[in-house]
């Protein structure tokens, strides 16, 4: 063997150098301290999460709301706060979390965009479960069409009339006007002195 060759060789085995290793727990040491932080972080926003969750349907039920509003603006809370709790943490344990915020603003841009008329059709599906222009079983008239109400959900609100189904965007609703006839009370019982 040549001398060169000989010399060449402890470099080839550097990967099982001992201050290599040395080097790198050091390393994971000086991190372990903020990847604790970040993930307690993330446990207090779950459990925060989880408190607001709760505290948004015991009001809901309290003042009663519908309950199908009141689980969806809950569920929205909860992941809200989970999601800045995630993004909290990652700026904890290191992680460059502008360029995720960047991702996520332009991604919600080109999503609000994209699904205008799917995010005003459940904005305003939950507008109408809160304040309850009309309800089930309501008899309603808009823009020409006239049916008894069956069913509201985020999306549509859907209209019964002996020959068909009608499924009327919830967005429609908040813009035009509606005709809602409700059921008349029963008429009170004359007596036979009268």
């Amino acid at each position: 063997m040549t001398p060169t060759l000989l010399a060449e060789a402890p470099l080839a085995l550097s990967l099982f150098d001992v201050a290599t290793w040395d080097a790198a727990w050091q390393r994971v040491v000086v991190q372990v301290p903020s990847v604790v932080t970040g993930i307690v972080l993330v446990l207090i926003f779950w459990i925060g999460a989880r408190i607001a969750r709760a505290v948004i349907l015991r009001m809901g039920s309290n003042r009663r709301i519908n309950a199908d509003a009141v689980h969806i603006l809950a569920d929205g809370l909860k992941w809200t706060v989970l999601t800045i709790g995630l993004i909290t943490g990652l700026g904890t344990v290191g992680v460059d979390v502008s360029a995720l915020i960047a991702g996520l603003g332009l991604t919600g841009l080109a999503l609000g965009i994209a699904l205008k008329d799917v995010v005003s059709n459940s904005i305003a599906g939950i507008m109408i479960l809160i304040y309850k222009p009309f309800q089930r079983h309501d008899r309603i008239t808009i823009t020409g069409l006239e049916g008894t109400v069956v069913q509201i959900d985020l999306r549509f609100t859907t209209l019964e009339t002996p020959e068909q189904r009608i499924l009327i965007p919830n967005a429609n609703l908040l813009t035009n006007s509606i005709v809602v006839r409700r059921k008349p009370p029963p008429s009170p019982i004359q007596s036979e002195t009268d």
